[in-house]
């Protein structure tokens, strides 16, 4: 089991339905079609998960940082909206 170090301090287990959830959202909020942001997200959250599946502990900024990475390689839009809604919520 991993377990994410968050922003403050605390720990909490990784759930990979977050980051699907915050890659989708970020996907529509770019305007793309349902279908797209869904195989966007679930691309996304299955390389974060295999990408932490070995890992006892990872820093949520470490999980922020590769995601928005694997964005960028997809699409530089969704990368753009994922990045800078951290900055808002």
């Amino acid at each position: 089991m991993t377990h994410i170090v968050k922003r403050r301090g605390h720990r909490q287990e990784f759930d990979e339905r977050k980051i699907y959830a915050s890659v989708y959202a970020a996907c529509i909020n770019t305007s793309l079609e349902k279908e797209e942001a869904e195989k966007i997200a679930s691309k996304v959250a299955g390389s974060i998960k295999s990408w932490v599946k070995d890992k006892k502990e990872v820093n949520s900024s470490d999980i922020f940082e590769k995601t928005g990475a694997s964005l960028e390689e997809i699409n530089p839009d969704v990368a753009f909206m994922y990045k800078t809604h951290r900055d808002i919520s």
